[in-house]
């Protein structure tokens, strides 16, 4: 997997036939587990900016994983203001982004990520194991990358609305500074709405 094609999903409700999985999604909600995220705050890291105020928001088993769990993770992420752009794993080296936060939703298979830049820096990337059913939140500016992977895995990708993501794999100039400054605040918790630990754990800029 060192290359990967994102497929962008233009029309998402439309073309992927969401607005009637939307109808249902009361049981999709019920069945999502309750807050058990684990924040992550990282520190610089050589030409890794990530970022020192809002944290990595780890939702472990957020989803059950039996049946189609890949549309019932783009329905909710849908439903809660952060509609899906690509299916596909994500990157084999390390970047960040400076145009958007990101959500990845862990579908199918097993990954093994490292977060905040590579080990041998100042301030030591992170290792996480990610399987079906979790959830990862990344801030803007938060470098990732992809270490191994099982051979069926399947991840989502969001964004708040507006926002796309760039691929950065250098130290940010002041352009992107700027951007991730200003950067929009996310409207809900991707997973678990406007009521969602995103609100409380993500101090609001205003």
């Amino acid at each position: 997997m060192t290359t990967h094609t994102r497929r962008r999903f233009t029309s998402l409700a439309a073309a992927a036939g969401l607005s009637p999985a939307l109808r249902g999604l009361d049981t999709v909600a019920q069945s999502v587990a309750p807050p058990t995220t684990e924040p992550i705050l990282l520190h610089p890291n050589g030409w890794m900016p990530n970022n020192t105020r809002l944290p990595v928001l780890l939702y472990r088993a957020a989803m059950p994983t039996a049946g189609d769990t890949a549309t019932r993770m783009e329905s909710l992420f849908t439903a809660n203001g952060w509609p899906p752009q690509w299916r596909n794993g994500v990157y084999t080296f390390h970047h960040f982004h400076s145009t958007a936060h990101e959500v990845l939703g862990f579908a199918r298979g097993e990954a093994r990520l490292i977060l905040g830049g590579p080990r041998e820096g100042p301030s030591p990337g992170r290792e996480l194991t990610l399987r079906a059913g979790d959830v990862l939140l990344l801030p803007t500016g938060t470098g990732h990358c992809e270490l191994s992977c099982s051979a069926d895995l399947l991840v989502i990708g969001a964004y708040p609305p507006g926002q796309h993501w760039d691929i950065c794999r250098s130290a940010p100039d002041l352009a992107a500074q700027t951007r991730m400054a200003t950067l929009p605040f996310p409207p809900s918790d991707p997973v678990h709405g406007p009521e969602g630990p995103l609100r409380r754990l993500w101090p609001d800029p205003a």
